[in-house]
């Protein structure tokens, strides 16, 4: 049996309602706390894979912790670039531009960001190198988006479908035999 854990990394150390995509910001004074309790979650596993992002990259360092295992880094798994609206308050976002978003939010990229057709297109293209892994228990640390993308991929569902799952920092997801 395969067993993959999808892991959200753990409350980032940032302003509520800013937008935070790709900023490569480190974790709230809570992730101690946060970390042990999703460590609690999780049998031994066989690799881990993170997001290089420093949010995430922290709590897959804290998880391996122990057992000695390999950490991969893999960019695929990183968080949509939302480009020139990343370090911004929602509230500053021209309505114009969030209407636009929400009108098409497949197609739809923020100025110099990318849209989550392409973050899809990247996570699948991780997804399919994954399967061809000889480990059998793998934890993946990554962000909403992409581990929405991965789900989506997984369960054979658009996209859009999980836009409105609640994953809570420091989630996992169990999946067995993906």
């Amino acid at each position: 049996m395969q067993t993959l854990y999808l892991i959200r990394h753990t409350t980032p150390d940032i302003d509520l309602g800013v937008c935070y995509g790709q900023l490569d910001i480190d974790v709230a004074a809570s992730f101690a706390e946060e970390a042990n309790r999703t460590r609690h979650w999780l049998p031994p596993f066989e690799l881990i894979v993170t997001s290089p992002l420093l949010r995430a990259r922290r709590l897959a360092e804290y998880l391996g912790q122990g057992q000695r295992l390999p950490l991969h880094s893999d960019a695929r798994l990183m968080e949509k670039n939302f480009g020139a609206w990343e370090g911004k308050a929602w509230d500053d976002i021209a309505r114009r531009d969030l209407d636009a978003w929400a009108a098409a939010v497949m197609g739809y990229a923020p100025p110099g960001g990318e849209s989550a057709q392409q973050l899809l297109q990247r996570v699948q293209d991780f997804w399919q190198e994954l399967s061809h892994l000889p480990q059998r228990d793998i934890a993946i640390v990554a962000h909403g988006g992409s581990i929405r993308a991965l789900l989506s991929l997984i369960a054979d569902i658009p996209l859009t479908r999980t836009l409105n799952w609640q994953m809570e920092y420091g989630t996992v997801i169990c999946v067995k035999n993906w």
